[in-house]
């Protein structure tokens, strides 16, 4: 019997008739609906037609972004019916399959989605597909959104499409579904007072998947604070497993029941969760629990502030969820739960000031995360650069091409981006690409039923307990009885059907641009192991060789080889093992999950297997190379003969003949980083140089310029022939800097005969001498002189047309006075200079106009013979 009572009250009803008009007149509409409305459990029942008010009947798909929102989903909407789940309203998650033949309502999440749509693109037998939480933007869900409307537009343009959130861009989602309408329900909100619980002392920041412990002792004295000052049941957002579990060790003295509620947990504790509790709860959730769940009794909410969100660490080669400071979307969402039944509060576990800085909404996933699995779908569409998906936002084309790289090497698309038949099949297993190359590949050699046991292990990362090498987690998770161990029994079984190979069965083509194409002939084949014909005779046997080569398929980038106390990567990251493992002392890993440590400039390896250097060479075989290498490594020349995987040197050998042309740009390498120093700057050729660049500076082309960066960006003009001869550091010692840089000079227009006279090394003084000129300041040339040796000269000289800064010199040589203008001097600065010369050298002549006498470099004695 349907629940007209728990039905009738829900706010979403009364925008029902504006709705079924938007999907009646343009086939779509954006629904915008507040959290407990009713969107995700009445809208579905009506537009399926089973709430006998007269609708048509129709078959009706609900896509959720978590398993455990699908389920919950489904059970709610079967309870509102009076039924058991699997009748009219059933779920599909990976899997899992409830769904009976009379079910008109089913709940997939957007995954379980994406794939049925690379089966079937017509969707037969769905007239209406809802996309709960769009706000959300997880990757999985744009892409449906995107498919969904190519159907529309190419194959159906009577299937009727929703997009329903709590908070969305309605106006961005409308665009993109060709100008929908946007129907807004309002639901009645209870008022939810903002306690902001700052920790009294500053905590560090998150850094990868790191929180303070300090913040999370502080969570949960905040969460006794509530339970202290408010009733009702406390719903505490935490950002992982992790951290829900040490809260929940803080909160053991409490007599409430705590309950941990994330995407791992067991069924029995989401149903729990979703069910109201004999006596006062503490509910510790993930972000699970922002829009998609309802969870009764609460009027608390105590929110950590924090996340998790995808993210590609390019320079290491490694992907993970990092922990970030949650949006004010976020908190908003989190904070509307405590008001959901009647006024709440929620506690906010930082400042009023800090709220301020927070991004307003989460980042699209499409935006930060590792696009690999997103590029093969587009590909397998027949949309291999995603350019003609219907997207809020286009994927970054630094993350599209990474991600078609990782896809050309395990031969999942070839040179055009095409899907190859192969790719088809690894899109179709559910998984990541890589994970599917490894099943696919390692499945022939050990077995599909021991691939697939590994690459479910590699797909779900094992609990931390289970330890970091991956053949003890495999037999823990073979052994254990734990709600993971059952996660991962299910997930290889359906794994070994998914893999089995089955007779072909014609599909349709694709909606986009392209066909799949036939298998590339570079690309390896998923009917045989990698290496070849007897491959699988090769190695030894047990959970580590098994492992290890899953491993290494899946990442072969990330096969690491022992140096100097750690891991070197292919991809050239280093990584460390953490304390107390087993690992230590392997030649040989094959790294599966691997993070950074706050503070370090190395990874560390969370979870590997132990590997041989015949796997690691068979697994990462396409970063093989072998070649001479000539580069500047110590302060010279360094020539040999490598073979290697990626960054990982499995051979060397000195080289005696290297390429002349190698051997030139190592040398070229080494002036870059150690400067032109190394050539031999005789006195006169540093002088010349610091004389071009005077003139560059004041008189422009065609003098040369002769700073560092110029000089080599035009080394082929002024080094040859020189470099070309060199073959090591001490052959650049020998080269004349001086000598090469005249080849600079501007010889072709005549001006190079001109240097002497526009910046002479010396000019000739009023006394007869012949001074040097100092062009360390090319800005102003410097004269040193004896004051006597310049009397008569009534005009400070001039290079080029810039007046010398002349340092007039006392007769012992100390600096006595500084000018640029030696008329001004003798007027005005003169008198003082002579007083206090005259007393200090009184064998010297000081006359009293200096202008007029005569200029000597002697005393009055010699004067006089």
């Amino acid at each position: 019997m349907i629940r007209y009572d728990a039905l009738d009250p829900l706010p979403v009803r009364g925008a029902l008739p504006a709705l079924n008009d938007a999907l009646e007149g343009g086939g779509s509409a954006v629904l915008v609906a507040p959290p407990g409305t009713g969107k995700t459990t009445l809208v579905p029942l009506a537009l399926a037609g089973l709430l006998d008010d007269g609708r048509p009947e129709r078959r009706v798909v609900v896509a959720e972004p978590r398993r455990i929102a699908a389920r919950a989903a489904a059970r709610r909407m079967a309870w509102l019916l009076g039924e058991k789940v699997g009748e009219s309203v059933g779920y599909t998650v990976r899997g899992e399959r409830v769904v009976g033949p009379r079910a008109r309502v089913e709940v997939v999440t957007t995954g379980v989605l994406l794939q049925r749509l690379q089966r079937d693109q017509e969707l037969a037998g769905v007239d209406v597909v809802v996309l709960d939480e769009c706000h959300e933007r997880h990757l999985d869900a744009d892409t449906v959104a995107a498919f969904l409307w190519d159907v529309r537009s190419a194959l159906r343009p009577e299937l009727r499409l929703v997009a329903a959130s709590a908070t969305t861009d309605a106006e961005g989602w409308a665009r993109l579904l060709g100008g929908a309408p946007v129907v807004e329900a309002h639901g009645v909100s209870y008022p939810v007072e903002v306690v902001w619980a700052p920790p009294v002392r500053p905590v560090r920041p998150p850094h990868g998947m790191r929180v303070d412990p300090a913040l999370l002792t502080h969570v949960a004295s905040v969460v006794r604070r509530a339970l202290a000052e408010r009733e009702g049941d406390v719903l505490c957002f935490l950002p992982g497993v992790g951290e829900i579990a040490r809260v929940a060790g803080g909160l053991r003295d409490r007599s409430v029941e705590v309950l941990q509620v994330h995407g791992r947990a067991p069924t029995a504790i989401q149903d729990a969760v979703l069910s109201a509790g004999a006596g006062r709860r503490v509910v510790l959730a993930t972000s699970v629990a922002e829009s998609s769940l309802t969870v009764p009794g609460v009027r608390v909410v105590v929110d950590s502030g924090l996340a998790r969100e995808p993210r590609v660490d390019h320079a290491r080669g490694l992907s993970a969820l990092t922990t970030v400071r949650a949006s004010q979307a976020a908190g908003r969402q989190r904070a509307g739960r405590a008001g959901r039944e009647a006024p709440g509060r929620v506690y906010r576990c930082w400042s009023e000031a800090e709220d301020a800085r927070l991004a307003r909404f989460p980042a699209p996933e499409i935006k930060v995360a590792d696009l690999t699995a997103f590029a093969l779908q587009a590909a397998c569409w027949g949309d291999p650069d995603a350019t003609g998906l219907a997207l809020l936002d286009p994927p970054p084309g630094g993350a599209m091409a990474a991600a078609r790289a990782v896809l050309s090497a395990v031969g999942a698309v070839d040179s055009a981006g095409r899907a190859t038949e192969r790719g088809v099949r690894m899109s179709r297993l559910g998984l990541h690409p890589r994970l599917a190359r490894a099943l696919l590949d390692a499945a022939p050699e050990i077995g599909a039923d021991r691939a697939a046991e590994v690459v479910a292990l590699l797909s779900e990362e094992p609990p931390r307990e289970y330890g970091d090498d991956l053949a003890a987690a495999w037999r823990a998770a073979r052994r254990g009885g734990d709600a993971y161990a059952t996660r991962w029994r299910t997930e290889a079984k359906r794994l070994r059907s998914a893999s089995t190979p089955t007779a072909r069965t014609p599909s349709r083509p694709p909606v986009g641009r392209h066909a799949p194409s036939e298998p590339s002939t570079d690309a390896p084949s998923g009917d045989g192991p990698p290496g070849g014909a007897g491959a699988g005779q090769r190695g030894g046997s047990g959970d580590d060789r098994v492992v290890g080569l899953v491993a290494a398929l899946a990442f072969p980038e990330r096969v690491a080889r022992a140096q100097g106390g750690s891991y070197l990567m292919v991809a050239g990251t280093r990584a460390e093992l953490g304390d107390g493992t087993g690992l230590r002392g392997a030649p040989w890993l094959a790294v599966a999950v691997a993070d950074r440590p706050v503070g370090s400039g190395h990874a560390r390896v969370r979870l590997a297997a132990v590997i041989d250097e015949d796997t690691a060479r068979r697994a990462a075989a396409p970063l093989h190379a072998e070649g001479d290498e000539v580069h500047w490594a110590d302060g010279d020349v360094v020539a040999r003969r490598v073979e290697r995987l990626g960054a990982v040197e499995l051979a060397v050998r000195p080289l005696k003949n290297a390429d002349s042309g190698l051997v030139r740009e190592a040398l070229l390498e080494g002036l870059r980083e150690d400067g032109l120093g190394l050539l031999r700057w005789s006195p006169d050729a540093e002088v010349l140089r610091r004389r071009l660049a005077f003139l560059r500076l004041h008189l422009g082309d065609p003098w040369p310029d002769v700073s560092e960066n110029a000089l080599h960006a035009r080394v082929d003009e002024w080094l040859e022939p020189e470099l070309s001869r060199a073959r090591r550091r001490a052959d650049l010692a020998r080269i004349d800097a001086g000598q090469a840089l005249t080849r600079l000079l501007p010889w072709a227009t005549g001006d190079a005969a001109r240097l002497e006279d526009l910046a002479p090394e010396r000019i000739e003084v009023p006394s007869g001498s012949r001074i040097r000129i100092d062009y360390d300041d090319p800005e102003q040339p410097v004269l040193a002189v004896k004051l006597q040796e310049m009397f008569g000269l009534h005009q400070s000289p001039t290079v080029a047309g810039v007046p010398v800064l002349v340092h007039l010199l006392s007769p012992a040589g100390r600096p006595a006075a500084v000018t640029a203008d030696l008329a001004s001097f003798w007027k005005d600065g003169y008198r003082a200079v002579r007083a206090e010369l005259r007393g200090r050298y009184p064998k010297h002549p000081w006359p009293e106009d200096p202008a007029t006498a005569a200029p000597t470099r002697h005393t009055n004695a010699r004067l006089r013979r």
